[in-house]
């Protein structure tokens, strides 16, 4: 079943007033209710990250688990293939940073500087907990 559209002004017209339950139908199509965070947002980005554009994302783990990131990664590789689109993403997942062909920039006290993915802070972190937990478990 194809997502409908909803102008973006009809869900804008009085930003001030949230929207209530009554009105989700008209916003979401009626399957997407029932989706969690995470299946919700991978339904959006199969269903509207088409064609050339830029796309930016935010920390878009935070709705994902392992395999919806592997999923996600599959969507952009796909949409990069066709040349014509650029991903702009802030991630602290080694995951979706390790996506194929990704220019990354690393932000710190030193700002910005381009970085290999195995040379990322995120990555190092992430292997010596999975390697050792217990040597950060301790501290809590």
């Amino acid at each position: 079943m194809p997502a409908q559209s909803v102008p973006i002004r009809r869900l804008t017209e009085d930003p001030a007033r949230p929207l209530d339950r009554s009105q989700w139908p008209a916003v979401l199509p009626q399957h997407q209710i029932h989706l969690s965070h995470g299946e919700s947002f991978l339904e959006l980005a199969v269903d509207r990250f088409r064609g050339r554009g830029l796309w930016v994302l935010d920390e878009p783990e935070s709705a994902l688990s392992f395999a919806g990131c592997l999923s996600l990664l599959s969507v952009l590789k796909d949409l990069l293939a066709e040349g014509d689109s650029q991903v702009i993403m802030s991630t602290h997942s080694p995951v979706l940073a390790a996506l194929p062909g990704a220019q990354i920039l690393e932000t710190g006290p030193w700002g910005l500087r381009r970085q290999e993915w195995a040379d990322l802070d995120l990555v190092s972190n992430w292997r010596s907990f999975l390697e050792s937990p217990e040597r950060y478990l301790r501290h809590l």
